[in-house]
């Protein structure tokens, strides 16, 4: 389902595909942890061990938005699948995710630096961090995907944008449930998440909803960029209480990849604005600071 110039592309950027529209890259913050040079916010905020994660994709190509701030080639992504079923199998679409990360970290077993310990574990994967590219909840067997997951011992961060809400419904849960909040207002949200489907918002404002149902942990995230989408806090906090879920992460947007082609180095925050932004956004929901990493530029809010 991918053809092959993508695909050329995707190897360009150390993507593996792993079947017809799943694909696996090595995390930047897995490499670190493996070299000791420092861990993903994520095990710092939730626990989940760096080294141990596997960073994929079940729908490579597929996504409803062209957000401005990602860094991937969302220009020549598909909004859904053209064919319906012709999908892989959730165990096969892991099998292969795995086998992939494995000759990915082939050469980290022969560097000096590397730790061998957390070498050994990173075979063995137990974190699965469904969110690499594309939009996940594109492959219709999402709920069957994460289930499989768990019965092999793994976590799961499901990332999504919301955009189908009908695929949230009944869904297995995941450990954690990101909903990506990238706007306030209708308004800001196609300036900057520039959506393919005439019901966006609608259908956003459905996820949110739905959210509130979860048992799972749950987080929305914020990626801020600078004159874009940071600002309006009192139509984010309106959301959020819509939304209600156990944390906020605000997360400046970061000049990297495709991105650099939409956006300039300005529209990054300091770490010092995502902090400010984070304590008038405490002030209005009632959320508490609980953590940050400046590296990340990134700061945490808890119920």
């Amino acid at each position: 389902m991918v053809n092959q110039d993508l695909e050329k592309l995707f190897r360009r950027q150390q993507y593996r595909m792993a079947g017809r529209h799943s694909a696996v890259k090595i995390c930047e913050w897995t490499k670190k942890s493996l070299r000791g040079e420092g861990v993903c916010y994520k095990q710092k905020f939730y626990g989940i061990e760096s080294h141990r994660c596997l960073q994929m994709t079940p729908s490579v190509a597929w996504c409803p938005n062209r957000c401005v701030y990602c860094w991937r080639a969302v220009e020549k992504t598909m909004k859904s699948p053209e064919s319906g079923g012709n999908v892989n199998e959730p165990s096969e679409v892991i099998d292969r995710c795995i086998e992939q990360q494995r000759l990915l970290l082939t050469g980290f077993k022969g560097l000096d630096r590397a730790d061998k310990r957390k070498w050994e574990e990173a075979q063995e994967p137990n974190q699965a961090a469904i969110s690499l590219s594309g939009e996940p909840t594109a492959y219709n067997r999402i709920s069957e995907l994460i289930e499989e997951f768990h019965k092999r011992g793994f976590t799961t961060f499901l990332v999504t944008n919301g955009q189908y809400p009908e695929r949230l419904e009944g869904i297995t849960e995941p450990t954690n449930l990101y909903i990506s909040l990238d706007a306030p207002d209708s308004e800001t949200y196609k300036k900057v998440d520039s959506p393919l489907l005439k019901d966006y918002w609608e259908r956003f404002n459905r996820s949110l909803e739905l959210m509130d149902s979860f048992s799972c942990t749950k987080v929305l995230r914020l990626t801020l960029v600078k004159g874009l989408n940071d600002n309006n806090l009192e139509g984010y906090a309106e959301l959020i209480k819509k939304a209600s879920p156990d944390f906020i992460e605000a997360k400046s947007y970061m000049w990297v990849g495709f991105s650099r082609k939409r956006l300039k180095k300005e529209n990054m925050l300091y770490h010092k604005d995502v902090r400010a932004f984070a304590e008038k956004l405490s002030k209005l929901t009632g959320y508490k600071y609980k953590n940050e990493q400046k590296s990340s530029r990134v700061v945490l809010l808890a119920k």
